[in-house]
């Protein structure tokens, strides 16, 4: 397996280039430490101390993600978010914040985040959290990661991200088919809602059991509609995939 100097399975861009992300904070100190986490990673890091390099810096780099401090000197994340947005539409945003107010986090993904942490955090989170962006977004592969799955008649093909079923073609959002490669990778083996947590959202677990709930019934409605159940639940226990017997 090809792992990071950390250990962790190393990503790459789809195409076995190194993943590119720009982090913008006006702490030079924060900036620096934050980018030798994600150059641990193997990744091509930029660093912004304001808005305006910021998006200079995105026209040249052209990242796949972005660490996005809301606080800045000449303007706030959020403006920052919409004009990076008209550099790279897809890119992902973690935004860094020192304030929990709800309506904080609120405004930070009605503008178009996708993500954020709460100062003070640690970096393995904020790495964390922006492998699980990055891969639910369809913008890095893991190195070892052969190009289909099968388990029974449902057939997953992770470089051309297509799901079948009994050769039918099977429409998901990025979050449901991270959840999907999870759920195959990991065939008649029951997971608990802690491990799928931490290994398609990055999140500890606490209290968020009701998202794995809501995605298991999303994805229940299109793998399982009309036909044998493969997805299971074990009461008490989380959720297994199995292959429809005969």
């Amino acid at each position: 397996m090809n792992t990071t100097r950390s250990g962790r399975p190393a990503l790459t861009r789809p195409d076995g280039t190194p993943l590119r992300v720009l982090v913008v904070d006006d702490d030079p100190d924060l900036a620096e430490v934050l980018s030798g986490a994600l150059r641990y990673e193997g990744w091509q890091v930029r660093t912004a101390g304001d808005g305006a390099s910021a998006v200079t810096a995105a026209r040249e780099l052209m990242p796949d993600a972005v660490v996005l401090d809301v606080m800045l000197p000449d303007t706030d994340g959020f403006a920052v978010l919409r004009s990076l947005h008209s550099v790279k539409a897809d890119v992902c945003v973690l935004f860094l914040t020192a304030r929990d107010a709800v309506e904080d986090r609120i405004a930070g993904i009605t503008a178009g985040g996708d993500d954020y942490v709460t100062k003070p955090f640690s970096l393995e989170e904020v790495v964390a959290r922006l492998r699980g962006l990055l891969r639910r977004a369809g913008m890095a592969r893991q190195l070892d990661e052969g190009p289909r799955l099968i388990v029974g008649d449902l057939v997953m093909d992770e470089e051309a991200r297509e799901v079948t079923r009994a050769g039918e073609l099977i429409e998901l959002s990025p979050t449901e088919f991270e959840l999907l490669r999870f759920l195959m990778r990991n065939p008649r083996r029951v997971l608990s809602k802690a491990q799928i947590l931490d290994r398609v959202w990055s999140y500890d677990f606490g209290g968020r059991a009701h998202v794995v709930e809501l995605y298991i019934s999303y994805l229940r409605k299109k793998v399982d509609v009309g036909r044998e159940p493969m997805i299971h639940t074990v009461r008490g226990a989380g959720y297994v995939l199995k292959p429809v017997t005969s």
